[in-house]
């Protein structure tokens, strides 16, 4: 049996890496997903179907630590949070996904002034 603290650990790797690979297509930046379609860089529709993969893969994991009772949500801001919890990848989701951090960095940037 696989200890608590072991399972914490590996749903914490499997959710950085997720959360990294739906952030680096959302960034339209090289995935996996490249590697094993390099054909389809040509089409249009690509970027939007590896985005689709992404989140997918990240709800995933997200469901899983979830019924495990693992808790994920530290990972993410509170819109975000909200965004995996309605589970549809729409169009605020691509344009507000660094929302929070964009407005933190505005905070404290404004701040020094």
């Amino acid at each position: 049996m696989i200890a608590s603290r072991d399972m914490s650990s590996f749903f914490a790797t499997q959710i950085a890496n997720a959360k990294k690979h739906f952030e680096r297509a959302l960034d339209c930046k090289h995935t996996e997903f490249d590697d094993l379609y390099p054909y389809m860089n040509e089409h249009p529709q690509f970027f939007w179907y590896k985005r689709y993969v992404a989140w997918q893969e990240l709800l995933t994991v997200v469901r899983l630590a979830g019924e495990l009772e693992v808790e994920w949500k530290q990972w993410f801001t509170a819109a975000q949070v909200q965004y995996i919890e309605c589970k549809v990848l729409e169009a605020r989701v691509l344009d507000h996904w660094y929302q929070d951090d964009k407005q933190k960095l505005e905070e404290e940037v404004g701040a020094d002034e």
